[in-house]
């Protein structure tokens, strides 16, 4: 009798298996919030750490998401066993600059909070803040691969904090028509 795969899973599952691969490839939840934290704080003091946490918790359970961080780490993953042929194996483990696969998914993730996302991305792609910056610098080193999960981990933070801005915004709007806040749209 043959199994049948498991294919879908439900968003608390997904969060979960995210979550489980980010640790095991040494990024916390915490960790990305920070960056998101980072960008949004100068902006608003109504910014909490909590609000970053949440965000990135609701973004790792996104089935797009779960989709891409699972992608990205995998390839690492075989990249650093060695398992490509050819000379995408070398490009890859060396994360080479003119290689602009790895961007296109951060581009693809931080995208589902629009244009805004994608700029935030490139600021944390650029200025490789907190956690973005230690994987960068963990992947130079010999048999460590970190090529498309830096930018998973940064397109996850730069969505995050576009759905902080959005939120503390809407919080902002609802005080001025002193109309308690509720809506059917989930920031």
């Amino acid at each position: 009798m043959k199994t049948k795969k498991k294919l879908l899973f439900t968003r608390p599952e997904m969060f979960e298996l995210n979550k489980k691969l980010l640790l095991k490839r040494g990024v916390t939840i915490e960790a990305i919030a920070e960056i998101s934290y980072m960008q949004q704080s100068k902006y608003s003091d109504d910014v909490s750490r909590a609000i970053c946490v949440e965000s990135v918790e609701k973004i790792l359970s996104l089935r797009d998401v779960f989709h891409h961080v699972q992608l990205a780490a995998e390839i690492d993953r075989l990249a650093e066993e060695n398992k490509f042929q050819g000379p995408i194996q070398d490009i890859i483990m060396e994360d080479l600059g003119l290689f602009g696969v790895d961007e296109t998914l951060g581009l693809d993730v931080s995208g589902l909070y629009g244009t805004i996302g994608q700029t935030n991305f490139g600021d944390i792609d650029v200025n490789k803040h907190g956690i973005v910056q230690r994987l960068n610098d963990a992947g130079k080193e010999e048999g460590i691969c970190h090529t498309f999960l830096d930018d998973i981990v940064g397109a996850i933070a730069a969505a995050a904090s576009t759905r902080v801005a959005q939120v503390v915004n809407e919080d902002l709007a609802h005080e001025d028509i002193d109309v308690k806040r509720f809506s059917i749209f989930d920031l």
